[in-house]
């Protein structure tokens, strides 16, 4: 009975008070998707709000998010040309490298994340070098290209790298390369459990990334397996990264529960394109309170553990809180 009459009687400030997970514009990073041109803004049909952005229009889209409160973002290339060892991705004029550098020039304060991977790169659609025999991406040939695509990354101005092609010793790989160019103070972001998922699909239309053969189970990890995704972080962690990272995100919060509950360091969540869609499409056809979900889920995201958002809803959010 008491209890009862002490949470009906709080009223809203003394709720604010004692809310225990909070969800703030601080918490999230806005992803953005470049391609060569100029004046180019083309919407994704299967992710209503998201765009293929040229550089110019990157530019403009920043300015739209510091008004929100949002100054981090990672960057996404597609290049013109896909060639078997995604050449672009370790050209210091590549697409990725260009678009680093005008937006550092035109915005100093944002700070910009890179997806270090080559899936949006090669013309077979995986992430990495293919190893013809085995019809997988070969590891360790894949690394030696990753060190000069984190280099290409770092000399353009990142603030942070993310490789997300859980190749097995990326980090390691990325900070001896770092380090040994003298960026021992630029940090990595590790996509250190990546699950094999199906949420991915309309990420693969905006960045045009879908494999032309087989699949990625090869080399993310298996949805069912919990104890070896908690290792793959704590491995990453050992190797030298500064934020670990679970993707996707909804499904998997009991992953990112426990990885938080054994490191130290901060935690990021992707939420991905199919999490996403589910819930703009649900929105758009009145089958939720779109708004009121997309901050549940948020909520959600943070009192699992998570430190930091990789979130397409980012700018949906800041509008909310600014509420």
């Amino acid at each position: 009975m008491f209890q009862r009459f002490r949470r009906t009687r709080l009223n809203k400030h003394l709720r604010s008070l004692v809310r225990e997970t909070t969800v703030n514009v601080e918490d999230f990073i806005y992803p953005l998707f470049i391609r060569s041109g100029e004046g180019i803004k083309t919407e994704v049909a299967s992710m209503p709000g998201v765009y293929q952005m040229s550089i110019d229009e990157a530019i403009k889209e920043c300015e739209t998010l510091k008004s929100l409160g949002l100054y981090s973002i990672i960057l996404f290339g597609i290049p013109d040309v896909k060639d078997s060892v995604g050449s672009d991705a370790v050209c210091e004029h590549g697409i990725i490298a260009s678009s680093i550098r005008a937006i550092k020039e035109a915005h100093p304060d944002m700070f910009v994340v890179t997806d270090l991977c080559f899936c949006e790169y090669t013309d077979h659609g995986h992430c990495g070098i293919i190893d013809e025999e085995h019809e997988t991406v070969h590891n360790d040939a894949t690394l030696e290209l990753s060190g000069q695509q984190a280099l290409v990354h770092a000399k353009a101005g990142a603030d942070m790298i993310a490789p997300s092609g859980m190749m097995d010793g990326i980090i390691e790989t990325l900070r001896t390369a770092l380090d040994g160019a003298g960026y021992e103070n630029l940090p990595i972001m590790a996509y250190s459990t990546k699950f094999a998922s199906g949420y991915y699909g309309p990420f693969r239309d905006v960045a045009e990334s879908t494999p032309s053969f087989g699949d990625r189970a090869s080399y993310q990890m298996d949805p069912a397996n919990r104890r070896e995704a908690i290792a793959e972080s704590l491995s990453d962690e050992a190797q030298g990264a500064d934020i670990l990272m679970v993707k996707p995100a909804l499904a998997y919060l009991d992953i990112v529960r426990e990885i938080k509950d054994n490191t130290h360091l901060p935690m990021a969540v992707y939420n991905v394109s199919g999490e996403y869609a589910m819930l703009k499409f649900a929105g758009m056809n009145d089958l939720i309170d779109y708004e009121r979900v997309v901050m549940e889920t948020m909520v959600a995201f943070k009192r699992a553990g998570a430190d930091i958002i990789i979130s397409y809803h980012a700018k949906e959010v800041a509008k909310l809180l600014q509420k």
